[in-house]
């Protein structure tokens, strides 16, 4: 079945990741948007959507809203309900469709998705992925511009 959509948890994800802002405190608007650059390079090169959710209750009171989209939705849980709420939640529905991933350190979490029958990492795991296909994606992007520069030159 293939991978329909990565659900992260953002501030656990954050908490693993200090290259991210450094020096920026881990709850702050610039950790969370270089999160969500990064996240939207990684699924630029996979193709496979990614929802990421954070914490409301840690976000200060008008704090700007991300805008969201199809590929990279952007998402803070209100009131009582918490991110781990909302992942579990879009497990479960997301299922019918074809495999969820789950991106969180809290291994209570990761146990009951993958009792929905989701793929769950750990945030150390999907740092090592991401990096990796990043950096993939930025040599061929490298090979395929000196390629096309060359071509140029050569007037073809």
């Amino acid at each position: 079945m293939p991978l329909v959509r990565i659900l992260v948890d953002g501030y656990s994800l954050l908490h693993q990741w200090p290259e991210l802002a450094p020096g920026a405190p881990r709850h702050s608007a610039m950790a969370r948007e270089a999160l969500i650059t990064t996240l939207t390079e990684y699924r630029d090169a996979t193709h496979t959507p990614i929802t990421i959710v954070f914490d409301g209750q840690g976000a200060p009171a008008g704090t700007p809203k991300t805008t969201s989209t199809r590929e990279v939705e952007v998402l803070f849980s209100s009131g009582n309900k918490t991110a781990d709420m909302l992942i579990e939640r879009a497990a479960y529905r997301f299922r019918e469709f074809g495999e969820v991933l789950v991106v969180t350190d809290d291994h209570a979490e990761r146990d009951t998705v993958t009792g929905f029958g989701a793929l769950a990492l750990s945030c150390a795991t999907f740092v090592a992925q991401v990096s990796g296909t990043l950096g993939e994606a930025s040599t061929d992007l490298a090979t395929y511009n000196r390629r096309e520069r060359q071509r140029f030159r050569q007037g073809r």
